[in-house]
């Protein structure tokens, strides 16, 4: 068996292991999610606890709840018995992670934590396990076999318990209603917050860097105001001021290789009636959606009462790093 052929191997079981992790889903995940959502409305927070690999796993389970707007601190099992016990407070949601459900760090750290008013929900593979058993309720995680060629290392049993968090934090965004605004507010830097925090009336063309003629205009004066504007596409408006359609430099391309006399042709002849458009006050992921979706380089932006006030250029898109 060659490397492909080991590597296909080991997806196919921690495949497999997924798909009975979703089939054995039941009443107790659901429950777990309405808990968690009641600590938050509470406004306590979530505590994950684990340790090795499963501790790993808290940590990543961690980060994801506090990018989805959910308030989630990792507390260490050892540095817990020394004074990290302070993070904890009544009210708190305890989520605790080991597979065997008998991990030593853990249960001795068991009767302090019931010492708060808490709830625990055990993320383990054996269900009548002692953390099970001191668990509010119990989220099974349990596979048949480790994709490592031993059966030893935690592959297959790690991605259940991953998966099974990811799982719990994106039904618990749901279920409070989390928006891609909130989303934005956590997550600021880069191109992804640029995009969810900036509107398409940040960024669209207008004033001398839009292009536009009435219907009457031909295809030259098209091209002279396109230029003046350094666009690659112009605005074609009716008499009232009113959308009428889009003309770009790609439409001058395609019309030209048809007919190389169309310069004093009337660019109403030529252009894209009823073009791809994005309200102003929208957000400028929705411009990137849009032309993404369309597969075009230029999209027209409309005010609250559907007049074009401006153009979304997709290099515009680039240059300000919101792709």
């Amino acid at each position: 068996m060659n490397a492909i052929e080991k590597a296909r191997r080991v997806i196919g079981i921690e495949t497999e292991s997924l798909q009975r992790l979703a089939d054995r889903l039941d009443d107790s995940f659901g429950q777990a999610v309405t808990l968690l959502k009641e600590t938050l409305d509470r406004r306590n927070k979530i505590v994950v606890i684990g340790v090795g690999k499963s501790g790993n796993i808290g940590h990543k389970i961690a980060a994801t709840l506090n990018s989805t707007g959910a308030t989630a601190v990792v507390l260490n099992s050892l540095n817990a018995l020394h004074g990290d016990l302070g993070l904890l407070s009544d009210g708190d949601a305890v989520v605790a992670l080991s597979y065997s459900g008998e991990t030593a760090e853990l249960l001795d750290l068991l009767p302090f934590i019931k010492r708060f008013d808490v709830r625990l929900i055990a993320l383990t593979g054996r269900t009548d396990s002692t953390l099970s058993k001191h668990s509010d309720l119990t989220l099974d995680t349990s596979v048949e076999r480790e994709a490592c060629p031993l059966n030893l290392a935690p592959t297959s049993s790690s991605t259940a318990m991953l998966v099974m968090g990811d799982a719990l934090a994106m039904v618990l965004l749901e279920a409070r209603g989390f928006t891609e605004e909130d989303f934005a507010r956590y997550h600021p830097g880069g191109a992804l917050g640029r995009a969810l925090l900036t509107k398409v009336s940040d960024i669209m063309r207008i004033g001398g860097e839009l292009a536009t003629v009435g219907e009457s205009a031909t295809i030259r004066e098209v091209l002279a105001a396109m230029t003046a504007a350094r666009s690659g596409a112009c605005l074609i408006l009716s008499e009232n001021g009113a959308l009428a359609g889009i003309f770009t430099h790609g439409d001058f391309a395609r019309c030209f290789q048809q007919n190389a006399d169309i310069a004093d042709r009337p660019v109403a002849d030529f252009m894209t009636r009823k073009p791809v458009s994005v309200h102003a006050d929208s957000l400028a992921a929705e411009a990137v959606k849009t032309i993404g979706r369309n597969r075009i380089d230029d999209v027209v932006v409309l005010d609250a009462d559907g007049r074009p006030v401006g153009l979304i250029d997709s290099q515009d898109l680039a240059r300000l790093k919101i792709v």
